[in-house]
Formats: structure tokens, sequence, C-alpha cells
């Protein structure tokens, strides 16, 4: 095999890895490393480069092909693969996908997403901790390009980092995915694949106009180069300083986070004194902690808006497409969006005026907990020293049921009775938990409410083993 030529390609590539290696924690932080291999003219160039460093530095080297099966030259391309990864004796591995979007539109994303999560198993099972990808600075520059046009931020503009970690693409914090070809030219690489004579494949999507990313590639990308010579270096370096205007975003909004975060929620009266441009920066960053889809600029105006304004007593609630946003005693919640219980619903065949849900009947013969699915839980049955006697409990019929409306409990003897609103606003329970916290009664005596406690009129000291409620909410 004839050795790879091309010095300052070579020396762009370790100075990038090597720069990596050092940042995951020095010259062994990646004795086992992959190349993310299509075959492509890119990915091609990627393999030959890391396999001259892996054999200087003594690294063990992978090379990961996903087959989409979107084309009909899918299998060739995997075979093609696999055979220059055994002439260059490099481990080879590959993993067929099926992607679950039909229309035209949703391929590219539903490939790419299947891509990372297949791309991030293979490193798992091959305890690889450093991904090598193909991108290059004219990806880098359709990529800013691309984000500029959606109307991105400072995140989107920033492009793509050297190295990172993804775990909602790889599904797995530990595994870092480097780019070390990013600071090199598509000129560059096509070069040196000619210059070595390095076999390729050819994808024909490349070239399909429906793709965004290929509309700027071949028909945007050239006129800009035409009339702009070097203009994928200059959105690099924008890309850059988009980055670091990131991390100081980030630094920003670690802080605000500390000084509003009260538990799971955002203290309001913290956030009233943030500015707007603040506060959208802190919300986008807890939404990015919570791992969830980074909402519109227009959809956080509106939520901001409706925190800062609506009254004080307001069940606020603004729907975002990964969960609810809701307000409760000045504090923002995020809380996840929750499937309808069985148990919520009436019988319309059997609803008339005045009618009552009867709830769900049941008798206790000694188990540890019941499984209420209708109810969203399980109820368990805990022995205690001071609660309701076991032989008692086992002779009643008990319903289980969401409150109606009413309903009243006594903790203690020395305590009043109290409605169970009045003992949930006690208890801190938001209004929108209250609805799925369900009460066990017996012949129409409330027994238990979940969320506050049981009922005192029939519980006991005496010797004979007792039970006490627990409602787990699943």
């Amino acid at each position: 095999m004839k050795k790879p030529q091309s010095t300052s390609l070579a020396h762009t590539f370790a100075r990038a890895l090597a720069a990596c290696r050092q940042h995951m924690g020095g010259a062994d932080g990646a004795a086992r490393m992959a190349v993310a291999l299509s075959g492509g003219i890119d990915s091609s160039a990627l393999l030959y480069l890391a396999h001259e460093y892996a054999q200087r530095n003594d690294i063990a080297l992978f090379a990961f092909h996903i087959h989409h099966g979107i084309s009909a030259n899918a299998d060739a391309w995997l075979a093609h693969n696999e055979r220059v990864c055994a002439q260059l004796e490099i481990g080879f591995a590959a993993r067929r996908v099926t992607l679950e979007k039909k229309n035209k539109t949703g391929t590219e994303e539903a490939a790419r997403k299947a891509r990372y999560a297949a791309l991030g198993d293979l490193c798992r099972v091959h305890r690889v901790t450093l991904l090598l990808t193909a991108h290059h600075q004219d990806d880098q520059a359709e990529t800013v390009l691309l984000q500029l046009l959606r109307g991105s931020g400072m995140a989107g503009l920033s492009g793509m980092n050297v190295a990172n970690a993804a775990p909602e693409l790889l599904g797995s914090s530990e595994l870092i995915m480097a780019r070390p070809l990013l600071l090199a030219s598509r000129l560059q690489l096509a070069t040196y694949v000619a210059a070595n004579d390095i076999a390729y494949v050819d994808d024909e999507s490349n070239d399909d106009p429906r793709f965004a990313r290929n509309v700027l590639r071949h028909q945007v990308m050239p006129a800009l180069a035409h009339s702009f010579p070097g203009f994928q270096e200059r959105f690099a370096r924008s890309a850059q300083h988009a980055q670091s205007a990131q991390r100081l975003l980030i630094e920003l909004a670690t802080q605000d986070l500390a000084a509003c975060l009260d538990g799971d929620s955002i203290d309001i009266g913290q956030l009233r004194l943030l500015s707007a441009d603040r506060s959208y920066n802190l919300l986008r960053y807890w939404f990015a902690k919570r791992q969830l889809r980074m909402p519109s600029t227009a959809w956080l105006a509106e939520m901001l808006t409706q925190l800062l304004e609506a009254r004080p007593d307001a069940q606020l609630l603004v729907t975002h497409p990964d969960c609810h946003a809701r307000r409760h005693r000045d504090h923002l919640f995020l809380t996840p969006k929750l499937a309808e219980l069985a148990g919520t619903r009436d019988d319309d065949e059997l609803s008339f005026p005045g009618y009552e849900r009867a709830g769900q009947s049941f008798v206790w013969r000694g188990e540890a907990q019941l499984a209420f699915p209708a109810y969203g839980g399980v109820l368990h049955f805990n022995v205690v020293e001071n609660g309701v006697e076991a032989a008692w409990l086992r002779g009643q019929t008990l319903t289980i049921d969401f409150r109606k409306g009413g309903e009243r409990l006594k903790l203690a003897a020395n305590r009043p009775t109290r409605s169970l609103k009045y003992h949930y606003q006690a208890c801190n329970v938001p209004a929108w938990e209250r609805e799925r916290l369900p009460t066990v009664c017996v012949a129409k005596e409330l027994l238990f409410a979940a969320g506050i406690g049981m009922d005192c009129h029939h519980l006991s000291d005496g010797p004979a083993p007792c039970i006490r409620f627990l409602w787990q909410s699943q």
C-alpha cells in the first residue's frame, strides 16, 4: 500500500486530534477510537489519516458503517467499506437501521438521528470512547449559513465544535465526538484522496436538490466562492466568535439559574429582577439542562408575559411539545405531559344529571401493594404501630376514586376537620397534581387521601397489626 501523502493535512489532523485526546485526559484518554465511515470521499480521507495516526500512536482503530437501506447501492457501499478496512487491517463493524419516517421531507433528519444512535451503540459495544467524523471547513460554512437562513440564535450560529459530547444523539455522555478535519477544506480532502489514489463511493443523494444542504452546496456556495473567494474560512472564524459568545451566555445563564432556582422550579420573583434578554437566556439554558426541545422566541415571549402579568391566583398553563409550563405560588414548574387516566372519565352511556362516578371497588386480602392503572399508581399497605387495624380492614369493601369535591378529612384527634382543598394548600400540593391524587373510602367515609394522609377516625393504637396507606404515582 502506498504511503499517504499530504504533510499539511496530516499535520492539521494530528494537531486537532492530539488536542482532543488531551482534553479527554492525556495521551491515554482515547486508546480506542473509531471513524464514522460512509465510504464517501470525506470519510475515506479521514479513514486513511486516522489509520496513519493510530499506527504511530499505538491506538486501536475501528471503522463503523451505518446501512440505511435508502439507496439501491447501500449493499455495495457496505461491501466496499468492509473490503477497504480489511486491507488496512482496521476493525470494521456495520449496523443496519430502518427509518420510521417515509415522507421525503423527514428522511434527512430521520437518517441523521438513526445514524448517530447506531454509531453510539457500536462505540459502546466495542468500548470506543472517541468517535471521529469527517466534517470539514466547507461543512461548517454550510451549517452556519443554513442556521442563519433558519433564523437561529447564537447557539445555532456557533456551528460545529471540534469536539463535544452529544448524549441526546449518541446515547452516552461518556462518548466524545471529534471533528479533526474542521479546519481543512473540501478541496484539501479531495486533493489528498486523488494524490493517494484512495477509492471511495459516490452517494447520489448528495445531488438531490430536495435537501436544503444540497441546494447550498451546489448552487449557493459556488456563487459565494466566485464573488468572495475563501469565504469558508471567514465563516468558520465567525462560527468561532459565536462559540465564544455562546460560552459567555452559558456562564451568565449558570449564574442566573443558581440565583433563581428553587428546588425543581424557578422563583418568579427572582426572574422579575432580570432583563427580558437575560430571562430568555436563562430559560433556554434551563430547557437544555432538562433535555427539552428548545422553544422558539415567540413561545418564550408568550410564556414570560403570562408568568409576569397573570393574576397571582391564576392557574397558568402554557403547552410545550415536550412538557407543560405551570405557575404555582409564584414559581415556574416544567411538568411532563401525562396521559389521561381512565379513572377520570365518566361512562358516557350512564351519565345523567345527578350521576356520580362510582370509582373502583376492591377488597384488601393482605397484599403489600395493589396496582390501580386507571388511577395512575400503586397503593401500598404498610404495617405500622398506629393505623387501621388489619383485621378490620380485611372485612371491608374499599373504593378508590378521584375526589369529586366537598370531601373533608381529619388528620388527628386534636386537629380540626378540613376540606381536602385546605389540606392540599397546607401541604403545598400544586393544583395539577391534586387532579391525579386518588382517595380511598369505606362505605362512603373518607379513609385516605393521597398526598395528605389517613383520616384519624379509623386509626387505632391497639396491639393488633395496623396498616397505613401510601400512594405511589407512576
